[in-house]
């Protein structure tokens, strides 16, 4: 049995195309995965997460690790996840307060002061 040479290139030339047609199915799958989390997610930046999806593509895959992670990163039960966390004010924070609020007393004063110098016409009795 004897398989002609130009067969075989035909069949090789098959083989390739379907497996590069193949390669790039499966790049384009992987790179969609930050979005299909951010879609699953109901994430406010989905759209975004997917355009830049298609970025990290001509970027060498450089930045798709990190849409991995802002995929992530909103929950939808609890949002973005940061916690509240109560800051005491510092000491020099609390003198200005103090300061700012004997200042305010003194304008009170000024000002009832100078209402008070005043008759009903508004001159200055």
């Amino acid at each position: 049995m004897h398989i002609e040479p130009r067969l075989l290139d035909f069949i090789a030339l098959g083989i390739f195309v379907v497996v590069a047609i193949f390669l790039v199915y499966v790049v384009i799958y992987i790179h969609d995965i930050p979005y299909e989390i951010a879609k699953k997610r109901n994430h406010p930046h989905r759209e975004a997460i997917h355009a830049a999806g298609w970025v990290s593509l001509f970027l060498m895959h450089t930045i798709w690790p990190f849409l991995w992670i802002w995929a992530y990163l909103y929950n939808p039960k609890e949002g973005w996840g940061v916690e509240k966390v109560a800051v005491e004010p510092s000491e020099e924070f609390r003198e200005q307060l103090k300061k700012l609020e004997a200042l305010e007393k003194e304008v009170k004063r000024l000002q009832k002061e100078l209402a008070q110098g005043r008759d009903d016409k508004g001159e200055v009795a």
